[in-house]
């Protein structure tokens, strides 16, 4: 099966531009912002070994802070795929 871009986001139930997470570490509120399709390169293709690229969806997030604008202060930026579970370690969806 070729993985794709869209797998990802729903395999690893990746939020909105606009959403708010929370971090599970810190406690605190992020936003996210930005979210793109990107690509990782990695060397574990099983039958040659050689390099291949595997689709992965880039998030940015900005802190959210009580009477501070949108896009001013701290923010992050990670790239999820299929083959990791740091978003569910990291992050929890806040409704």
């Amino acid at each position: 099966m070729i993985e794709t871009h869209n797998d990802v986001i729903r395999e690893k139930h990746l939020p909105k531009v606009g959403d708010t997470v929370r971090s599970k570490k810190y406690e605190t509120p992020w936003r996210v912002i930005e979210k793109r399709e990107v690509w990782l390169n990695t060397s574990d293709d099983p039958p040659t070994g050689e390099y291949r690229a595997i689709p992965a969806v880039y998030l940015c997030y900005w802190r959210v802070k009580e009477g501070q604008q949108p896009g001013i202060g701290k923010m992050l930026g990670y790239a999820y795929s299929l083959h990791d579970n740091t978003f569910e370690a990291n992050w929890e969806v806040v409704h």
